[in-house]
C-alpha cells in the first residue's frame, strides 16, 4: 500500500528540483541578449546542464543502494537551485558554465536517491508511484520556462534570486523529513513481505532478488532507441511545422506544449495501467502505437492530421515512463538506486549526443527525412520491446 503523504513529498521536491534545468532553455536568449553570449556560448550551456550529470547519475545510484542516503534529496534540490540563482548575479561566461554544470550534477544527486524513495513507499503500486513522482518532474519542465520570463521580464537577471529561496526552503523541508521517510519507507518494505508471506507466497528472498544484468541490458537498449526517438521528437516537431508544412511559428511551438500538458495525464494513466497490466505489456502497447502515430505525422502532409495525433502521440511516448523505472528496479533488485540512476539518467544522455546527429541528418537530407527517420528508430524501439524477458522466477514459481 502507497503512503501517499512521502509519495507527495517526492513529487514535489522532484518539482524543485526539475523546475531549474526546464528554466534554462527560456533563459538562454537573456544570457544572450543581456550578457552578449554567442549562440554557440549558449547551447554550450545546455551541453553543462545534462552531459556530465547523466554520466555520474548511476553513479549517485550506485552509492544510494549502500545505504539509506536521504539527505542526498536535500543535497540536490539546495544545489540545483542555489546555483541557478547564482547565474542572475554573475555575467562571465565561465562562472556560468561552471554554476550550470554543479545544477546538473547537483540533479544527478537528487534522482536516483528519490526513485529509490518512491519505489520503497509504493510497494504494490510502483506503476502508480513512480508516475506520480514523475508528474512532479513534468511540471517542473513544463512550467519552468514560464516561470523564468516572469522573473526576469519583472524582476531582472536578480529575480533568479528565486530559485535559491526556493530551493533552500524545499531542502530545509527534506531533512526534517528524512527521519520519518526512512521509518515509512522500513513499515512499507516490511507490510509487503508480511503480504507476501500470508498470500501463499513462499518468496526466495536470496533468488527473488537476484539482478539480472541480461534482461537490464535490453531494456537498457530499448530506453537508448526510445530516448532517441523522444529528442528527436521534441527537437524537429515545430521546425518540421513551419517549414514542410507552412504553418506559423506560434501554431508550430504549441504542438510541444500540448504534448507536455497531456503527459502529465499521460504519465498517471500509464503507471495505473502497468499496475493492472503488467510492465512489459505498456512499453510494448505504447511502442507499437507510436510507429504509426508518428507515420501519420511525418508522411500525412496536413498541419490538422498532425494535431489529431498530438494527444494519442503523447500517450504512446509518456504513458510508459515509470514502466521502464520499475522495470529497471525489478531487473536490478540489488540495486534500485542505480538502476534508477540508469534509467533516469541515459534519456538526457542520449539526447545530448542524438541532438546534433539529427540535426546533421536534417541539414544533409532535410527536415522530413528527419521525421522518416524517427519512424524507422521507433519501429525498431517496439521490435525491442518484445525481446524484455520476464523477472526471474524463484524456484516455486513465483515472479
Amino acid at each position: 500500500m502507497m503512503n501517499k503523504k512521502y509519495l507527495y513529498l517526492l513529487a514535489a521536491g522532484h518539482l524543485s528540483n526539475d523546475i531549474n534545468a526546464g528554466s534554462l532553455p527560456a533563459l538562454l536568449p537573456f544570457f544572450v541578449n543581456l550578457y552578449g553570449m554567442d549562440y554557440t556560448a549558449a547551447a554550450g550551456l545546455m551541453f553543462a546542464s545534462s552531459f556530465l550529470s547523466s554520466i555520474i547519475q548511476p553513479l549517485f545510484g550506485w552509492l544510494a543502494d549502500k545505504g539509506p542516503r536521504q539527505w542526498f534529496m536535500a543535497l540536490g534540490i539546495f544545489f540545483t537551485g542555489t546555483s541557478l540563482a547564482l547565474t542572475g548575479f554573475v555575467t562571465n561566461y565561465w562562472l556560468i558554465f561552471t554554476a550550470i554544470t554543479i545544477m546538473g550534477i547537483a540533479s544527478a544527486i537528487f534522482h536516483p536517491e528519490a526513485a529509490r524513495c518512491v519505489n520503497g513507499v509504493s510497494q504494490g503500486n510502483r506503476g502508480k508511484g513512480i508516475s506520480i513522482f514523475s508528474v512532479g518532474g513534468n511540471a517542473g519542465f513544463g512550467f519552468g520556462p514560464l516561470l523564468a520570463v516572469f522573473l526576469v521580464t519583472t524582476f531582472g537577471m536578480h529575480g533568479l534570486a528565486f530559485y535559491g529561496i526556493s530551493a533552500i526552503c524545499m531542502s530545509f523541508l527534506f531533512l526534517l523529513a528524512s527521519p520519518h521517510l526512512r521509518r515509512a519507507i522500513e513499515e512499507s518494505t516490511k507490510r509487503a513481505e508480511k503480504l507476501a508471506s500470508t498470500d501463499g507466497s513462499r518468496i526466495q528472498n536470496k533468488r527473488f532478488e537476484e539482478n539480472d544484468w541480461y534482461a537490464f541490458g535490453r531494456l537498457f537498449a530499448v530506453i537508448l532507441f526510445r530516448a532517441a526517438v523522444y529528442t528527436g521528437f521534441s527537437s524537429f516537431l515545430p521546425l518540421f511545422c513551419i517549414r514542410a508544412l507552412g504553418t506559423s511559428e506560434a501554431t508550430g511551438s504549441l504542438t510541444l506544449s500540448i504534448v507536455s500538458i497531456a503527459g502529465v495525464a499521460a504519465t498517471l494513466v500509464g503507471g495505473w495501467f502497468a499496475d493492472h497490466y503488467g510492465y512489459r505489456k505498456t512499453l510494448r502497447i505504447c511502442n507499437v502505437l507510436l510507429v504509426p502515430f508518428l507515420a501519420v505525422v511525418a508522411f500525412s502532409g496536413s498541419i490538422y492530421a498532425v494535431y489529431t495525433m498530438l494527444i494519442p502521440l503523447s500517450i504512446a511516448i509518456l504513458a510508459p515512463y515509470s514502466s521502464f523505472v520499475v522495470l529497471g528496479q525489478e531487473y536490478l533488485a540489488r540495486n534500485v538506486g542505480f538502476a534508477s540512476g540508469v534509467t533516469l539518467g541515459i534519456s538526457m544522455t542520449v539526447g545530448g549526443i542524438t541532438a546534433p546527429m539529427l540535426g546533421r541528418f536534417a541539414d544533409i537530407y532535410g527536415i522530413t527525412a528527419v521525421m522518416a527517420l524517427l519512424v524507422l528508430l521507433s519501429a525498431i524501439c517496439a521490435g525491442a520491446t518484445f525481446l524484455l524477458p520476464s523477472k526471474k522466477m524463484d524456484i516455486n514459481g513465483v515472479k
